[in-house]
């Protein structure tokens, strides 16, 4: 099977060398195909001088998953594996490894494992302990059942997709606030193929969000579940899996003796909560409320008919 690594990039000179030097170290050979919206630093002329395939796009028409599907589309591999900028491969096998899920026919698409760095937050390395544990899995749609939402979990910032089943589901969907991953990985179930958990296909990748960021993510999700409200209707509410991670979290903290973390805990977690309920009836909200509580911005402004209907809901 033939590969294609895709990297969707914005003024990344800081991150970009690095990864392509990891990239370049990969014992399985691939295609490397970035598309680049429209930097205004170096990265374009450092794309260049790596990739097989670059091009650019207008920075307002950069769309989670439309631009994806774009790059995918130009893409030649069999295999469609996707990277995100600060996404950094742990080791020479990373690409192979997770590559290896599609020796399974009934695999069509696999993530793999996302490692904290040294200096990320507890909460950001929290996350990670919890999204990513050291034993893989594969998932099929029958799984919802007892996994509910989590059956569906994937991942934008290392992932990978075979050509044929993503291309059967019509790509992935054009004009997601967030969660392009998760939707393409909910329909690939429904069509009958299964998604597989990595484990040992690494890389270094997290965050470490404030306070502030923390609610705003949350806030786009609960507007992704709101205006995709069939991946909760097929597989079940967030909430469960909600008070299962904030049981997880509180663990970690107590297992790291970080009891003065504890208020900045019981905030951060309020916050999420309050963020994603607030974001699920974002059409009641006005529009500068709904400017002011996103991560992203730019999407509103290209969704006009969103920001519209939160104002109609909001004069009714």
């Amino acid at each position: 099977m033939s590969v294609s690594v895709i990297i969707p990039t914005y003024n990344a000179q800081e991150e970009l060398p690095v990864l392509l030097d990891a990239l370049n170290g990969q014992n399985r050979p691939f295609e490397l195909v970035i598309v680049d919206s429209s930097s205004t630093d170096n990265t374009p002329d450092i794309a260049k001088k790596h990739a097989d395939l670059f091009f650019q796009i207008p920075k307002e028409t950069f769309d989670h998953g439309g631009t994806r599907t774009l790059a995918a589309q130009k893409a030649s591999g069999d295999i469609l594996l996707f990277l995100t900028q600060d996404a950094l491969p742990a080791d020479k096998q990373t690409i192979g490894t997770l590559v290896e899920a599609f020796s399974d026919p009934s695999v069509a698409a696999a993530y793999g494992r996302q490692l904290p760095y040294s200096d990320t937050s507890l909460f950001g390395k929290h996350l990670r302990h919890f999204n990513y544990p050291e034993t893989g899995y594969t998932r099929e749609m029958s799984d919802h059942t007892q996994y509910g939402l989590k059956t569906a979990f994937f991942s934008d910032s290392f992932s990978a997709y075979r050509r044929s089943a993503l291309a059967e589901i019509g790509w992935f969907k054009h004009g997601l606030i967030v969660g392009e991953d998760m939707h393409a990985a909910a329909r690939l179930l429904q069509a009958g193929h299964k998604i597989t958990y990595r484990a040992d296909a690494r890389v270094y990748h997290a965050h470490s969000y404030t306070l502030r960021e923390e609610f705003r993510r949350y806030f786009d999700t609960g507007v992704f579940h709101r205006q995709e409200q069939w991946l909760l209707e097929t597989f079940g509410k967030a909430e469960g899996e909600g008070k299962r991670y904030i049981l997880s979290e509180l663990r970690y903290l107590l297992a790291q003796k970080a009891y003065l973390r504890m208020p900045e805990f019981m905030l951060r977690n309020l916050l999420k909560y309050t963020g994603y309920k607030l974001g699920q009836h974002y059409e009641a909200l006005p529009k500068s409320v709904v400017e002011t509580c996103t991560m992203h911005p730019a999407w509103w402004k290209k969704s006009s008919s969103a920001l519209s209907g939160a104002s109609r809901q909001t004069s009714e």
